[in-house]
């Protein structure tokens, strides 16, 4: 790179800096009302803002938030993915009718378990980013009611563990 290029670029670089600390120069908060008739008369700008923000006003976000604290990736939305994906997993032989990651709810049709003869639907809720057993919520049925507790809470466990393989199976990459 010669000293032509490496002077433009830090003639550019010091232009855009110089740009864009002018912005709370054109900042009219503190813009000067003399002019402004008493009373509950808005100012231009503000009229302006509230049309392009609506009534809740500026929001709270700025540019440099990308450059803030970013969510844990182990966390899909607000569930945690390991239960997700396990639930997904054992429960395999169910279709699947409706996912939805952000409020962590999976809803399935009635299937048949391999070397099994009765139906089961399903429907999970995974509540929480922790990988812990209250985080899963499962509800089964067959097409005759709800199945006992020792069913519901043997699959649970088979969730859960598989849960706890696939993040010990993350952790050594």
């Amino acid at each position: 790179m010669n000293k032509v290029q490496m002077a433009t670029g830090v003639v550019l670089t010091g232009g855009a800096l110089m740009l864009s600390g002018c912005a709370s120069w054109f900042d009219r908060q503190g813009a000067d009302t003399r002019n402004v008739p008493p009373g509950n008369a808005a100012t231009s700008q503000a009229i302006i803002e509230q049309e392009i923000y609506g009534a809740e006003g500026k929001p709270d976000s700025t540019i440099w938030d990308i450059f803030g604290s970013r969510p844990d990736p182990s966390e899909i939305g607000a569930v945690n993915k390991y239960i997700w994906n396990a639930s997904l997993e054992v429960l395999d032989f169910l279709p699947v009718d409706s996912v939805d990651p952000f409020t962590g709810v999976i809803t399935t049709g009635y299937g048949t378990p391999p070397g099994g003869g009765r139906a089961y639907r399903a429907t999970i809720l995974v509540t929480d980013p922790a990988l812990d057993a209250r985080s899963l919520n499962l509800a089964l049925m067959t097409s005759s009611g709800p199945v006992d507790a020792t069913t519901v809470r043997a699959i649970e466990d088979a969730i859960l563990t598989r849960a706890r393989q696939l993040r010990a199976r993350d952790s050594k990459l």
